[in-house]
């Protein structure tokens, strides 16, 4: 059975727009509850660990999950070699559909909590410390996704993806966005997860910049499996279980 491209954009942007709306609204909540910035990064890191590997395994048997332009363009450059495997089409389509979602997530979560369903934010993130922080936190996303997939033990990737960015919440100093299409849902809502539209370009270039890096790392450190072996039904998060139509 296959599975169209439309409906993996489609998963695609819902999955995209579930995760800003989790990461969004749980930024508000906390700031509602709790003064302390602290106990708010806490509730805000726990409430996206627990939201995005509950998407990752939900959305993951249709589009892979990817929910981040820059995890696509990743996956096709380490698959473009590959017959039938993720192609720069799937990425044109995916990053769109990724960022039109993360978009709607954030003007989502605004609504929720009846703040206004679009205001820019005023979180200046800019300083080289934070640009460093989002290359190191967007390297070590696509280490561990795609390590997972070369070392066909991607059926860990729900666990192993949304503990990664829990942790890196709290080890960065830019609380790991680590994702485009995410940094520029955010700059849609004036709130805890906020980021300002004139940092937005920074961070996606610092994003870029990491990707680039674990590319290199993971051509160094890992072997490119046997065709026969890179078995996609246990790639979740890198290709939908089911084999792509056209």
């Amino acid at each position: 059975m296959s599975t169209s491209l439309a409906r993996r954009a489609a998963a695609e942007a819902l999955g995209s727009a579930a995760l800003v709306a989790v990461v969004v609204g749980s930024g508000i909540q906390a700031s509602e509850l709790s003064s302390d910035a602290g106990v708010r990064l806490l509730a805000n890191s726990l409430a996206t660990v627990l939201g995005l590997g509950v998407l990752i395994i939900v959305f993951g048997p249709v589009s892979g999950a990817h929910f981040n332009p820059v995890v696509s363009l990743a996956v096709w450059f380490s698959e473009r070699r590959s017959d039938g495997g993720f192609s720069l089409r799937d990425v044109a389509v995916y990053a769109p559909a990724q960022i039109a979602g993360a978009i709607g997530g954030a003007v989502l979560a605004n609504a929720m909590f009846a703040e206004p369903l679009v205001s820019w934010s005023t979180q200046d993130r800019s300083g080289g410390h934070l640009w460093l922080a989002e290359a190191v936190a967007t390297a070590g996303l696509l280490l561990v996704i795609l390590g997972l997939a070369r070392a066909n033990r991607a059926h860990h990737a729900p666990l192993a993806v949304a503990s990664f960015i829990g942790a890196a919440y709290w080890f960065t100093s830019s609380t790991s966005f680590a994702n485009p299409a995410v940094t520029i849902g955010r700059a849609f809502t004036d709130t805890f997860a906020g980021i300002a539209p004139g940092s937005v370009l920074p961070f996606i270039c610092a994003q870029f910049a990491g990707a680039v890096i674990a590319l290199g790392v993971v051509a160094t450190v890992f072997a490119r499996p046997a065709q026969a072996a890179y078995d996609p039904a246990v790639r979740a998060i890198s290709r939908p279980v089911e084999r792509s139509a056209p």
